[in-house]
């Protein structure tokens, strides 16, 4: 995992908001559950058992990650700088292959969300982008090869 997890204010605190979730609540319904599998005898072919305990290893999993990502927080500041693409920027793109216009917000890996727009600065585009002029085209290395992105606006 990275070093450091770059987050907004609200992303921080929406992840510390998650962890109580998934620590106080979450954990608490899942122990009942296995406790009232356990009740119903055999354990070797209880599948709300076998159910119930694999959900508590999916969750106990994702409380150490957010754990990590907490202890490990970075807090990006809200810059009103748009001279060059940063992490918290709205970032306005014409693909000359596709020919096509997107907007980006780029944010660290934790917020992101490619189906709302919301890109991680880790990704190849969000790598390619980061601290870019208005102007200039970038070349994003993709998994599936290369191609060029015009920024057009950064909010």
């Amino acid at each position: 995992m990275a070093d450091k997890f770059y987050m907004t204010k609200e992303g921080f605190d929406a992840a510390k908001k998650q962890l109580e979730y998934l620590t106080k609540v979450k954990r608490a319904e899942i122990v009942e559950r296995i406790q009232e599998a356990r009740s119903h005898g055999d354990l070797s072919e209880n599948a709300e058992y076998d159910a119930a305990r694999n959900e508590q290893a999916s969750n106990e999993g994702e409380i150490a990650e957010l754990e990590y990502k907490i202890r490990n927080a970075e807090i990006i500041e809200e810059s009103e700088d748009n001279s060059l693409v940063h992490i918290g920027s709205v970032v306005t793109v014409y693909d000359e292959d596709m020919e096509e216009r997107t907007v980006y917000t780029i944010m660290g890996t934790t917020e992101a969300d490619a189906m709302k727009g919301i890109i991680s600065n880790e990704s190849p585009v969000g790598a390619a982008l980061l601290r870019r002029k208005k102007g200039e085209t970038v070349t994003v290395k993709a998994p599936n090869g290369e191609y060029r992105l015009k920024i057009l606006k950064i909010e």
